[in-house]
């Protein structure tokens, strides 16, 4: 059991040489854009927010976006959010419009097995997805076979971003 549980790991760590790190995912999600790294230190108040918003835990007040610019035209925020699948961590890059929505998401580390990992087809079905009640694993997010938690987890990284997005740039 330890043997098979080190070469999983093993394997999640060759593997993870094929994930995007965290420029290719940007270049992925807005392409042609510049990035502004801004740091955010939430307030105790706007963290009960987003917490609130997203119905998910918040792991910490400190977050960080990239801002996509274009030709002087603002394209979106991206947000890098790490939270652990089953026993392990993962960080995926949730990256919203300017109009609240989902343009990509995208897994740049995973340290689960290799079987684990979301495909990129199961990915693609949060695009488009605004904060609401439809960004849930019981609406319109189809389950992920073998990978429950995985679902869990990139679903509620979404919906965490998403409430970010709203109490940091939904108003301006």
């Amino acid at each position: 059991m330890l043997i098979r549980y080190l070469a999983s790991c093993l394997f999640a760590t060759v593997l993870a040489g094929a994930l995007p790190t965290r420029d290719e995912a940007l270049k992925l999600a807005f392409s042609g854009a510049t990035f502004t790294r801004k740091e955010h230190f939430l307030t105790e108040a706007q963290g009960a927010k987003v917490k609130a918003l997203s119905q998910r835990e918040m792991p910490g007040l400190w977050w960080i976006a990239y801002e996509a610019v274009k030709d002087g035209k603002a394209l979106g925020v991206a947000f890098f959010d790490t939270h652990r699948v089953r026993t392990l961590n993962e960080t995926a890059m949730v990256a919203i419009s300017c109009e609240g929505k989902i343009i990509r998401v995208e897994i740049i580390q995973f340290h689960e097995p290799q079987e684990y990992l979301a495909k990129d087809a199961w990915k693609q079905q949060l695009n488009g997805h605004k904060l609401d009640d439809e960004l849930s694993l019981k609406r319109a997010i189809r389950p992920l076979g073998g990978a429950t938690l995985t679902a869990n987890a990139l679903t509620d990284a979404s919906r965490r971003c998403l409430a970010l997005w709203n109490v940091l740039y939904g108003g301006k």
